[in-house]
Parts: C-alpha cells; structure tokens; sequence
C-alpha cells in the first residue's frame, strides 16, 4: 500500500468527519444531562432578570 496524497487526504477526511460527528454528540449528551439543567436554567433567568429595561 503506497501512502500517495489522496490516501492521506481521504483518510483525513474520514477521520475528521468521525471526529465532528462523536463532538457534536458529546454536546448533545452535555446539555440534555438531567445534572445539568439547573445551571442552564439558573442561567437564563440571571440573563433575563437583572437587566430588563433599555441602556442608559
């Protein structure tokens, strides 16, 4: 097996596609986690609370 461009630039794409796909479901795991959601919602109510009329 000769190791030519094209071998590495597909095997570099095959590994990056794997790579972004098991990212982006470790996200999806991190956020739907029920230990989590009291600090999301923690978070959206000190965004929304504290300022609430226009700039000055």
């Amino acid at each position: 097996m000769a190791l030519t461009h094209e071998t590495l630039l597909e095997g570099s794409k095959m590994w990056g596609l794997f790579y972004l796909i098991g990212f982006s479901i470790c996200v999806l795991i991190y956020t739907f986690l029920p230990s989590n959601r009291e600090r999301f919602e923690r978070a959206e109510r000190e965004i929304f609370d504290e300022d609430d009329g226009p700039w000055k």
